[in-house]
């Protein structure tokens, strides 16, 4: 297509692109836009048995995997090690430079005041503390061509912030929750190993893609149902018709620290809503 959207999601660790976008990633990627995943640590805490450089390669593997079954284009993993993401000028220079070279139109990372895992508060604020920088300051990261326009940015609720953030936009992944699932399932070392690990419940990860569908739709339900809170945000998006038979969505808060869309602006960025 001509005016093909450029997405970035950027969030703290490998498989958090996948189980909080995933979806609209993926129908993005089916509508013919550009999509591209960033991770700001390489995971390297994010097992219970294997650790090091090994670690680190795998997890790069299961999400390129991810990458490829979801339709994004590209997936980039930074070398900063899981628990000890640090917002300083590096990291806020490497994303701007993400940002720019991927000529995003929108920025899809965390809320930078959440209660959960310390890296994605700070994958927050680090994004937060870059947005001033993104469009129109060429004298900031120079090497780097600056845009022309600020992307919109979107915070995605994390899993210790779904109880206060606001569903500005609420978007119906059902016709492609077969390419998140499948999305998580490539990232094998967390949604079978390390987490249920974690959880209690290594014992009962099953074999098989469709054992492992059921797992995974029990086990994350909280990451994939709609939840009471969304409601009002599909109705107004899909009319009540639509909006009741929805069972999977992925919801997004419009940040404080950018702007918001008119409802002209929506029509274009989120495509999916207006078909």
């Amino acid at each position: 297509m001509t005016n093909a959207l450029q997405i970035i999601v950027i969030a703290a660790h490998p498989d958090e692109p996948e189980i909080y976008a995933g979806g609209t990633a993926a129908l993005y990627a089916e509508m013919g836009h550009n999509v591209k995943f960033v991770s700001l640590t390489n995971g390297d805490c994010g097992h219970f048995q294997m650790s090091g450089k090994e670690l680190i390669e795998r997890r790069k593997q299961e999400a390129y995997e991810a990458a490829r079954r979801l339709g994004v284009l590209e997936y980039t993993l930074l070398d900063v090690a899981d628990g000890q993401l640090t917002n300083d000028y590096g990291i806020r220079a490497e994303v701007i430079r993400q940002i720019r070279g991927w000529k995003a139109d929108v920025v899809i990372s965390f809320h930078p005041d959440g209660p959960g895992h310390v890296d994605n508060r700070t994958a927050g604020k680090i994004v937060r503390d870059t947005a001033d920088f993104i469009a129109m300051v060429p004298n900031a990261v120079p090497e780097a061509p600056h845009l022309t326009k600020s992307p919109l940015f979107l915070l995605m609720p994390d899993y210790a912030k779904r109880g206060t953030y606001k569903p500005d936009i609420v978007i119906d992944v059902g016709s492609v929750v077969e390419k998140k699932l499948l999305g998580c399932d490539a990232h094998a070392s967390q949604f079978y190993e390390f987490a249920p690990w974690q959880r209690g419940f290594l014992d009962q990860v099953p074999e098989g893609w469709e054992l492992r569908r059921e797992y995974l739709l029990k086990g994350w339900d909280t990451f994939l149902k709609v939840s009471k809170e969304m409601i009002p945000t599909l109705i107004a998006s899909y009319g009540e018709d639509i909006a009741n038979k929805v069972s999977y969505a992925e919801p997004f808060e419009v940040a404080d620290y950018g702007r918001s869309p008119t409802d002209e602006e929506k029509k274009i960025l989120f495509p999916m809503l207006f078909r």
